[in-house]
C-alpha cells in the first residue's frame, strides 16, 4: 500500500466527510418531523415505476401509531444498513415506495446515554441528536427493515477516547443494537464505493461476503486494521438476473456527458462516451469474466477518502473489489462482538466512481484533479448508482 502524506491524509478525510454529508438539507437535522407537515416538494426523487415480477414487489408497512424515536426496532427478518442521502433516496425509491427517507422514523435509543459521549463535535449524529432512521418494508413475505445510519467509521471518530490511545467508533456499538433489537437472520450493509478494475463500469454493483479494514489515519493503530472478515454464508443468486433487466431499465440515467478540455486554450479531443450503459452485478457466482470475481473478494474499508486509480489497481485488487468507508465494522461485530444469534451478512456496493485516470495529478490541493473526478462522478451519479445497488438487494432479499 502505497503512503499518503499527512497533508494528503487530512485533504482526504475532509473530503470524505464532506462526501459522507452531501446533499443533506436543515429537515435531516430535525429529531421530531411532523410527516403530515412536510411540503409538497419533500418527494421521492423518483417516480421509477419499477415492474417487479408479480407477488415480488417490495410492500411498506407503516407503523401505526408512529413509534417514539427511543423505541426499540421492530422484529424483523432481514435488515438493510445504508448511509447516506444519496444511497438512502435510492434504497427508499426502490424498497419503500411512496416513503422517501424524510418520512422513515426517526431512532435515537440510547443516544445521550451511550453514543453522544462517543461522537465528535459537528458530526451528522450529533447534528440530528440521533443514531438513524427506519422504516418496514415485505419482500416476498420477509420482514425487511430498512436503516440509515447516522453514525459512520469516517464521521464519528474521537481519538485518544478515554486515554486508551484508541479512536471510538460508536458505529460498532449501533451494530450490536441493531442486531440484537431486530433479532435479524441477514443483515446487509449497501451503498456506493470506488471502482478499481478498468473494465468496472459506473453502476456496476459489487456484491462480496467479505469485508477488510484499510485505514491509514485515526485507525491505523487498531487492533482490527488490516484484518479481512468474512461471512460463512452461502448466498443464493437467483433473481440477479431479474435485477439485471430492472437495472438495464434505468441504466440511460448514468450516461456521462462529452468529456474535453475545460476551455478552448488547451488542446485535445472531445470524447464522446457510449450513450447507454450496461450495469452488471459482479460477485462471486457470476458466469463471464465481467462479472465474476473470487470469492469471498472483500470490500476495503478506509478512514479516508480512497478511490481506485489505473496506477494503483492492480495493488488495490490484490487487496480487495471496492473502495468505501465502513462495511468492515458489520464483520467485526459478527466475528469478534458475538456469541449467539450471529446474522449472517453480506456487502453490497455501486460503483459512484469509476477507476480515475492514474496519470492527472494527485497532489494534496485545489489542483488534485484525481479526487475531483472522483467527487464529480458521486455528487452527479450517487442517486442512480444507488437505486443499481437497491435493486440487487432486492433480488438478494426474494432468494435469500
Amino acid at each position: 500500500m502505497a503512503e499518503l502524506s499527512e497533508e494528503a491524509l487530512q485533504e482526504r478525510k475532509i473530503m470524505a466527510r464532506e462526501l459522507l454529508a452531501l446533499h443533506r438539507t436543515p429537515l435531516d437535522d430535525e429529531k421530531y418531523v411532523d410527516f403530515d407537515l412536510l411540503p409538497p416538494l419533500v418527494t421521492p426523487l423518483a417516480n421509477l415505476a419499477i415492474p417487479f415480477p408479480a407477488g415480488l414487489a417490495p410492500i411498506p408497512k407503516p407503523i401505526n401509531p408512529k413509534p417514539q424515536t427511543d423505541a426499540a426496532l421492530p422484529k424483523s427478518d432481514i435488515v438493510v444498513v445504508t448511509w447516506t442521502v444519496d444511497e438512502n433516496d435510492g434504497l427508499a425509491d426502490v424498497l419503500t415506495p411512496g416513503f422517501n427517507r424524510n418520512k422513515w422514523y426517526r431512532y435515537d435509543r440510547d443516544f445521550a446515554s451511550k453514543y453522544a459521549g462517543q461522537s465528535r463535535h459537528a458530526s451528522p449524529a450529533s447534528n440530528s441528536r440521533r443514531l438513524g432512521s427506519y422504516f418496514p418494508t415485505e419482500v416476498n413475505g420477509k420482514k425487511v427493515l430498512c436503516f440509515k445510519s447516522e453514525l459512520h467509521l469516517n464521521q464519528d471518530g474521537i481519538r485518544n477516547y478515554n486515554g486508551t490511545d484508541q479512536t471510538s467508533l460508536p458505529v460498532r456499538d449501533l451494530f450490536k443494537q441493531i442486531i440484537k433489537e431486530t433479532r435479524c437472520k441477514l443483515i446487509l450493509t449497501v451503498g456506493t464505493c470506488g471502482g478499481i478494475q478498468t473494465n468496472h463500469d459506473l453502476g456496476d454493483v459489487l456484491v462480496t461476503r467479505a469485508a477488510r479494514f484499510r485505514c491509514a489515519s485515526e485507525f491505523d493503530n487498531a487492533p482490527f486494521n488490516h484484518k479481512t472478515y468474512t461471512s460463512d454464508w452461502k448466498m443464493k443468486t437467483n433473481h440477479f438476473a431479474a435485477a439485471k433487466t430492472l437495472m438495464d431499465r434505468y441504466a440511460s440515467n448514468l450516461t456521462e456527458p462529452d468529456f474535453g478540455p475545460p476551455t478552448t486554450r488547451q488542446t485535445g479531443t472531445v470524447w464522446k462516451l457510449p450513450t447507454v450503459w450496461n450495469p452488471h452485478i459482479i460477485h462471486e457466482k457470476g458466469t463471464t469474466t465481467r462479472d465474476k470475481m473470487p470469492a469471498a473478494h472483500p470490500i476495503l474499508t478506509t478512514d479516508y477518502f480512497e478511490f481506485g486509480n489505473s496506477v494503483n489497481a492492480a495493488d488495490l485488487w490484490q487487496e480487495g473489489c471496492g473502495v468505501e468507508m465502513g462495511d468492515a465494522v458489520l464483520g467485526l461485530v459478527c466475528t469478534d462482538d458475538l456469541s449467539t444469534n450471529i446474522p449472517k451478512w453480506a456487502v453490497v456496493r455501486n460503483l459512484s466512481d469509476p477507476q480515475i485516470n492514474g496519470a492527472i495529478t494527485n497532489k494534496p490541493s485545489k489542483l488534485n484533479m484525481q479526487a475531483h473526478w472522483a467527487v464529480w462522478y458521486y455528487a452527479t451519479y450517487g442517486y442512480w448508482t444507488s437505486v443499481m445497488s437497491s435493486l440487487t438487494t432486492w433480488a438478494i432479499i426474494v432468494d435469500n
